[in-house]
C-alpha cells in the first residue's frame, strides 16, 4: 500500500513527519548515525531538511520501565541539554537532542539507549569466544573495534580473559560469516579490504557503492562485496511502490550495464530495482522519486513523469539534452520547460519539500497598495504615499546624494517614485520587486526586507537599502543585495549575445573584470563567456561628480590607442569593461566610478565591530588619506569611522576588513 502521503505527528520532531520508501544518504536526527537510509520518516517543512529511521522517528514518548533506571520513567525531550558535554548515562557519549530523560532524578540516556539499551554483558557473542562485557566511553587510549578496525568512540564490549580485545556495541553481533539477505546464494565472509589482491576484484560494496574503510563481507565465488553497515542495515530486497512501478520490484545484486528509466543515467552498477516482466530496471535511489517539487530554477511547480514524452529541450538546470524515453520533471504551465530528475532533486535546486497532496497557497504579496491615481503606499515608507513621476529633470548637484531607497543607485533614468512630504525616492522597477523569491543560489526562500547594512557573499560588496533575506533553517547566504537577487535565468545582458546561467567553477575569469571566479558565475552555454554577479548587476547608466553628462557602461574590446582614467589618471585596459561619456569622450574604470561603497547612501549610518561608522561624500577639493593603506581616497562614496579606538576614512572593502580585523 502506498502510504507516501500519510502524515505522522511524532514526539521525535516538531513540524509533522511523511513516511518515504526513497533511498536517500543523509544523517539521522534521531541517532545522528550517518549513512544510507531505507523506509524512513522525513519532514516535509521548506529546507528543514531532517531525516529520521523508522525506529528513531516511532520512539516512544515514555519509557515506563529502562535496564539502566528502573526506578522511574523517562520522557523523550527535544530540548538541547543545559551542557554542551553532558553525558548519555548509560554509554558516556555526549549527550544530544532528541533523548531521554527523568522526571524525578538527573538521569538522561541518548535516543539508542533509551529504545535499543545494550545488554551488560554477552554470555555467547558471535563475534568471540568468550563472554563480553559493556563497557562506557573510553577517555584515555584510543582503542579499535575488532570486527570493524575502526576507532571507537563510545561505548564498548570487552573480553575480560583477553588483553584488548574491543568491540562496536553493533559490531558485536557481527559473525565472520553471514548469509547477507541481499546474497543468498552463498555465505559472505569478512575480510580485511587489503585481502582483495586480485586486479579485478571488486573494491566497493555492491549495495551502497561506498569503499570499505578496513573490514568488509566478501564472496569469493560471486566476487561480490558488502560493507559493514549494509550487514547491519540492508536495503529491502523487494519494493512495492506502485508511483514507481506497477508491480513489485526486486533487488537484482549482480553488476549489470542498464538505463535507469526514472533518471535516464546509464551505467555499470550493482544493486538496481529490476521489473523482469517488463525489463524494467531503476536506481535504489530513484524509487519514490517525488512527484511535485518547487525548484529554485522556475517560477512554477514541476511534476514528475514517465517517460517524459516531450521532443527534444535542455534541461533547465544544467542546460543538457533531456530524452524523451525516460523519467524526468516538467512544468505544467511551460510545456517547454523540463528538468532531469537528477537535477531537479539535488539539494541545492530543491528545497526538499514534496508538494503532492499539498494547496497551492503560495499567494504573491505585492510591495504597495494603490490608494490613488499615480499614488502608492510602499513598505518601506509606510508614513507617507509616493507619487509616480514618468518625466522629471535631475539637477547636478543632486547626482550624488539624491539617491533610490532600494537599489542606492543615483537617479535620472526611468520613473520613479517620490515622496512629496519628505525626501524618499525609489525606482519605479525597485517598488515592484517582489516580497518572496527564489533564488537560482539557494533553494530556501527569500522575503524582501529593507534597512540595515549587509555584506553580499556573491557580489562582495557591502550595501544598504533592499535586500532578500533568507526564510530558511539551513542556507549558504543569509542575506543577498538586492541586485544579485534580481538575478534570474535566462540572464540577459546587453554585454553579452547569448542569454547566461547561474553556475560554479574555480579558476575560470570574469570577462568583463578579468579577475579570477572562486564560485558563483554566470555563464554561456554557446561559448566560452563568464560574468561574476558583481559585473553582471553593473549600471548600464550613471550619473556621476567628476561629468555634468551620464555615462554609460562600454562593454570593452580589443582596440588599438590608449585611453586613460578621468578620475585616477591611470591607463585603461580597452578589454576590460569600463564607464564613458559620449559626449565629452572620458573614459573612467568601474571602480573609480563606483568604488566598493557605492550601495550605500550618503550619511548612512553603519556599525562595524561595535564601532560607529558613515558613509559619505568625497567631493572636497582635497581628497582624505585612507587610514589603512595611506592612499589617497579617490572614489565617489568613502566609510568615515568615528570609533574611539577606530577612527578615520576608509577607501575600499579590503583596506575596512583589515582595519577592523576581520576575515573572509
Amino acid at each position: 500500500m502506498d502510504t507516501t502521503r500519510s502524515i505522522y505527528k511524532l514526539p521525535i520532531h516538531e513540524h509533522p513527519l511523511l513516511p518515504s520508501t526513497q533511498f536517500t544518504f543523509s544523517t539521522c536526527d534521531g541517532c545522528h548515525v550517518r549513512g544510507f537510509m531505507y523506509g524512513y520518516y522525513f519532514c516535509n517543512e521548506a529546507s528543514c531538511y531532517s531525516w529520521n529511521h523508522k525506529e528513531c522517528a516511532e520512539a516512544p514518548l515514555e519509557i515506563n520501565y529502562h535496564i539502566s533506571h528502573p526506578e522511574h520513567p523517562l520522557l523523550l525531550t527535544n530540548h538541547s541539554p543545559t551542557r554542551d558535554d553532558t553525558p548519555c548515562d548509560s554509554c558516556g557519549i555526549k549527550l544530544l537532542s532528541p533523548y531521554y530523560t527523568c522526571a524525578t532524578c538527573k538521569f538522561k540516556v541518548d535516543l539508542i539507549c533509551g529504545i535499543k539499551p545494550s545488554p551488560s554483558a554477552i554470555e555467547h557473542p558471535v563475534s568471540h569466544a568468550h563472554p563480553l562485557v559493556l563497557f562506557k566511553k573510553r577517555e584515555e587510549d584510543e582503542i579499535s573495534c575488532e570486527v570493524c578496525k575502526e576507532s571507537i568512540g563510545g561505548p564498548f564490549y570487552s573480553c575480560l580473559e583477553c588483553n584488548n580485545i574491543f568491540f562496536h556495541v553493533d559490531c558485536v553481533y557481527l559473525s565472520k560469516e553471514v548469509n547477507h539477505p541481499c546474497h543468498f546464494n552463498h555465505p559472505l565472509k569478512i575480510i580485511t579490504r587489503e585481502s582483495l589482491i586480485y586486479d579485478d576484484a571488486e573494491k566497493y560494496c555492491h549495495l551502497c557503492f561506498m569503499q570499505p574503510k578496513y573490514m568488509l563481507y566478501h564472496c569469493y565465488i560471486c566476487n561480490f562485496i558488502v560493507c559493514l553497515g549494509c550487514t547491519k542495515l540492508p536495503p529491502p530486497v523487494v519494493v512495492d511502490h506502485t508511483k514507481t512501478h506497477k508491480h513489485p520490484l526486486r533487488l537484482l545484486s549482480s553488476k549489470v550495464a542498464f538505463t535507469c528509466k526514472l533518471c535516464g543515467v546509464e551505467g555499470c552498477e550493482s544493486g538496481p530495482y529490476i521489473c523482469i516482466e517488463c525489463s524494467f530496471l531503476v536506481h535504489g535511489c530513484c524509487v519514490d522519486l517525488p512527484q511535485v517539487i518547487n525548484i529554485n530554477r522556475h517560477d512554477h511547480p514541476i511534476s514528475f513523469s514517465h517517460p517524459l514524452g516531450h521532443g527534444r529541450a535542455k534541461c533547465g538546470v544544467c542546460r543538457q539534452r533531456v530524452r524523451p524515453y525516460y523519467g524526468a520533471y516538467s512544468c505544467p504551465i511551460c510545456p517547454n520547460y523540463v528538468v532531469h530528475s537528477r537535477c531537479a532533486i539535488d539539494l541545492t535546486v530543491w528545497n526538499g519539500v514534496k508538494l503532492e497532496g499539498i494547496p497551492d497557497n503560495n499567494e504573491d504579496i505585492a510591495p504597495f497598495k494603490v490608494v490613488g491615481d499615480n499614488l502608492i503606499r510602499h513598505f518601506l515608507h509606510e508614513n507617507h504615499n509616493l507619487l509616480f513621476l514618468k518625466d522629471y529633470v535631475m539637477v547636478r548637484d543632486y547626482y550624488e546624494w539624491l539617491r533610490c531607497e532600494a537599489c542606492i543607485y543615483p537617479l535620472g533614468f526611468g520613473p520613479i517614485y517620490a515622496c512629496q512630504e519628505c525626501v524618499c525616492v525609489i525606482h519605479e522597477k525597485c517598488a515592484n520587486l517582489p516580497m518572496k523569491k527564489k533564488l537560482v543560489f539557494d533553494p530556501t526562500p527569500y522575503k524582501l526586507e529593507y534597512g540595515g547594512s549587509a555584506y553580499c557573499k556573491l557580489c562582495g560588496i557591502f550595501s544598504g537599502g533592499f535586500k532578500y533575506r533568507s526564510q530558511g533553517y539551513m542556507t549558504i547566504y543569509r542575506s543577498v543585495d538586492v541586485h544579485c537577487g534580481s538575478i534570474s535565468e535566462p540572464f540577459v545582458h546587453d554585454g553579452h549575445l547569448h542569454p547566461l546561467y547561474f553556475g560554479k567553477t574555480e579558476n575560470h575569469h570574469c570577462d568583463a573584470c578579468k579577475r579570477v571566479l572562486k564560485d558563483n558565475m554566470l555563464t554561456c552555454g554557446a561559448c566560452n563567456f563568464d560574468l561574476c554577479l558583481y559585473c553582471a548587476t553593473l549600471p548600464e547608466k550613471i550619473w556621476h561628480m567628476s561629468d555634468e553628462h551620464p555615462l554609460t557602461l562600454y562593454y570593452g574590446e580589443k582596440a588599438d590607442g590608449t585611453n586613460w582614467c578621468e578620475i585616477c589618471e591611470m591607463e585603461l585596459d580597452p578589454s576590460i569593461w569600463f564607464f564613458t561619456c559620449s559626449d565629452c569622450g572620458v573614459t573612467l574604470h568601474v571602480q573609480c566610478v563606483l568604488g566598493d561603497f557605492s550601495r550605500f547612501k550618503p550619511s548612512e549610518s553603519i556599525t562595524i565591530m561595535g564601532d560607529k561608522c558613515k558613509a559619505v561624500l568625497n567631493n572636497h577639493s582635497s581628497r582624505p588619506f585612507c587610514r589603512h593603506c595611506h592612499e589617497r581616497c579617490k572614489v565617489s562614496i568613502i566609510i568615515k569611522a568615528d570609533g574611539e579606538q577606530k577612527n578615520g576614512y576608509i577607501c575600499s572593502t579590503s583596506c575596512l576588513l583589515s582595519f577592523f580585523g576581520i576575515t573572509q
